[in-house]
Order: C-alpha cells, then structure tokens, then sequence
C-alpha cells in the first residue's frame, strides 16, 4: 500500500549496474552513453537540492571502490561477476551477487536509505529484492524495453528468432522486467510510448506510472545577444530566413510533410531555406531516405530553398540551434520531441506538431506555435509566421527559453522525481497475514 508522507527523502540510492560509471564516464565506450549520462545529471541535481546519494554500480578492471563527487554525491562500486567487463545482456547470472554483496556492505557500515532509484532492467531486478529486504520504496526508470527492442530487432535486423535470443537473451529479460513493472512501487517513464508498452505488454498499472523526459544541459542550452547570433549566422553560412529541421532519419520525424508545407512558406517568405540536418553521419541507409526527399524537393520545385547538412557535430549544435530563425519538428508522431525542447531553450522560435508530448505542455503564441503537419498549408504557414512578425519571433524566443528551461533543465527534472519519492511510503504491515 502506498501512502502520502509529508518527510521529504534525504538518502537516496541509485542503481545503473552496466558499462563504466564514473564522475566523469568516457562516454561511447561499451554500454555507457545516454543512460550514464542521465543518471549522473539527475544524481548531481538531487546533491545540489539536499539530498545524500549513492550511486551504485559495478566494480571491475582496476576502478576505485568510490568516486567522490561532492559532499552530498558519490559513485559507488560494489565487486561481483569478477573484474572483466560484462555485457548489459548478460548481467542475468551475476545479479544475486551483487543483492548479497550491497546488503552485506551497507550492513557491516550501517548505511541507511529511504529509497531505491534504478535505472534499466537489470538495476531495476536487484533494486527490487534490495527495497523488499530493506523494507523501503523502490522507483524505476526503464530506459528501454525488452519487448519493444524484440519487435524492432525482429523486423529490422534480419537476424532470426533464435539468433536473436543467443546475443540479447530477450526471454530472461522481459521476465525480469514483468516482475519489475508489477512490484516496484513506481515507474518513472520517460515518453508517452514507453507508458503505453508498459500498461499493454507488462501490465503495469496506471496509477503506477508518471512521465517525466529526459532533462537537458540548460547551462549548454541557452540563449546568446543578438551579436554572437550574428556571428554564428556568418559561421555557418546561415541566413536571415533560415529553418533548421534537425534529427535522425526515420518515417515518423515527417521530413517529407516537412517538405510539402515548404511552398506555402516560399510563397510568403521568397527566400526563406530549410537548413535540413538530418541522418547519421556514415549511415548508408539514411543516404539513401535523403537522396528520396532531395527528389521530392525536385518534383516540388523548391530545391533552390534547401540546404542539405547530413551531420551536425555535437559540439557545435547548440550553436546551430542559435543560428537559425526558426526550429521546426513535423513529426508524424512524436513521443516528446526533446530537440524543439532544446531549441526553445536557446532562444529560438520554434513550430512543433500537434503529434507529440511537447505539444500538451506549450501555451500557443507565448512559448511556440504548433500546427499539423499533415496539413501542409497550416505547417508552412505557421513557419513563415515568426519571419513575417519581428515582435512575435522575439516573444517566442524569450518565453520559449525561459520555459525549456524550467521545464526541461535537469533541476527542474530533478525536483519532479523528488516529488514522487518524497510521497511514496512502504507499509508492510497491510500485506502481512492478521
């Protein structure tokens, strides 16, 4: 049973068991990227909030036993499956290891916590029988699902069945996601996607479930003065009237609705471009879906308006964001759309669908505009919107930024996930026979 407590959770313990964990990770090494990377942001957020964490991991090869980040933060590795490295995939047979050996340090040094936080499925197992023995909350971030990653592997590896359960051992982990997503106390999901899998193919209740996206770097998100806007425009050869479309290749980001609103903007704006940053950097396969678009811009005329940039460098694209006069994410679908979310936050006026969570959450006219992109006449529209009308591009750029900020900076994200663990309360004694 779960009952509301007025006392805020001051010690906090976090689990991602996989790939190379540290206070300053090298990220892109194996299994350690964008899960690392939101646990140590949310990690140190909760550290500046007042909060004590530990965050829990694995030691192997020759890591220290701790990393002290701050007073309030540290990463700490717990040995268990020996010292080589161990695949995510194959954490099944080393996690009862990692139960008996946490319970016996924190026992032995009498460390306390009020809450569980895991991260990914094999955290989350372990997280789950740690909260039962110690008798406290337990909240999960899934990060990724074993069912959705099945079907999305079945459909587009080429690998069979059979193949596929050798390499990722879907069958264990699905089964240890089920009893996850039915005992832990609640699920922190991080699209409205991720909700729907979670209620359909896992069961999870409702109730059970809050979305909350992935925060982003506000001090790396941010607007600049008009001078070094003009500056970064020279930069990358951008222009007054320019939109960026910027994101991976894939059916649902809508780039060829995109394309068919063009002409209602050209119409208004004759010089407007579309700044198209789309694909991955090597990837035959986006090649390819361009090259289509780049013909369907031929057949639409518009050629003449689009500049085609396949990759953008992460270190330069909050800069490109801040070039731009306009943002715009077309997607079909969209589960957030964290990339307009970042646009806004450095200050550009951005047009987002109707299709996605972003949508939900901004005030039209005041924070963005938003329109359906399979209506090209009413996406293109709204696109030369903030290039016909100077007041409204500056009202968007200064009240978008301040929303994505507050909204979607790590702090902001952080002080939602306390909420939740400071109203969760573990009674045991109403499952206990009378």
């Amino acid at each position: 049973m779960q009952v509301v407590s007025n006392s805020p959770t001051h010690n906090v313990l976090m689990m991602s068991l996989h790939g190379y964990v540290a206070a300053e990770p090298d990220l892109g090494i194996p299994d350690t990227g964008g899960q690392v990377v939101y646990v140590l942001e949310l990690a140190k957020r909760f550290a500046r909030l007042g909060r004590k964490v530990d965050l829990v991991t694995r030691q192997f090869e020759n890591q220290a036993e701790y990393d002290e980040v701050n007073e309030n933060f540290r990463v700490w590795r717990i040995p268990f499956g020996g010292k080589k490295f161990i695949r995510k995939e194959d954490m099944h047979d080393h996690l009862n290891d990692f139960v008996t050996n946490f319970l016996s340090a924190i026992r032995t040094r009498r460390y306390s916590y009020d809450i569980v936080y895991s991260h990914y499925w094999d955290a989350g197992w372990a997280g789950q029988k740690i909260a039962e023995e110690l008798q406290i909350p337990h909240v999960h971030t899934p990060h990724s699902l074993g069912a959705w990653k099945k079907h999305n592997m079945t459909q587009e590896s080429g690998k069979s069945p059979q193949e596929l359960e050798k390499i990722y051992r879907f069958r264990e982990r699905v089964r240890k996601e089920y009893l996850v997503y039915q005992l832990c106390d609640h699920i922190i999901a991080t699209t409205e996607l991720q909700e729907e899998l979670l209620k359909e193919e896992y069961g999870a209740l409702p109730r059970r479930i809050t979305i909350i996206p992935p925060g982003m770097d506000e001090n790396r998100f941010s607007p600049v003065p008009p001078t070094e806007r003009k500056m970064l425009r020279q930069k990358f050869k951008m222009q007054a009237h320019d939109i960026l479309a910027l994101g991976r290749m894939a059916a649902n980001k809508g780039y060829d609705l995109l394309l068919h609103s063009l002409p209602t903007t050209i119409r208004l704006i004759p010089d407007a471009r579309l700044i198209a940053a789309i694909g991955g950097e090597n990837s035959e396969l986006d090649k390819k879906k361009i090259a289509e678009l780049i013909k369907l811009a031929n057949e639409l005329g518009i050629d003449k308006n689009i500049v085609w940039e396949q990759y953008i460098r992460d270190e330069d694209l909050a800069d490109y964001y801040r070039a731009a006069s306009v943002f715009s994410l077309s997607s079909r679908y969209e589960p957030f759309g964290m990339v307009a979310a970042e646009a806004m936050a450095c200050g550009t006026p951005s047009v987002i669908t109707v299709h996605g969570g972003l949508y939900e959450l901004i005030r039209f006219g005041h924070h963005a505009l938003f329109a359906d992109p399979n209506h090209a006449e009413e996406f293109g529209t709204m696109l030369s919107l903030p290039l016909l009308y100077d007041k409204l591009a500056h009202e968007l750029s200064v009240n978008g930024a301040r929303f994505s900020r507050r909204q979607f900076g790590w702090t902001g994200i952080a002080k939602r996930t306390l909420q939740i663990f400071d109203s969760l309360r573990t009674s045991l004694t109403s499952d206990l026979p009378l």
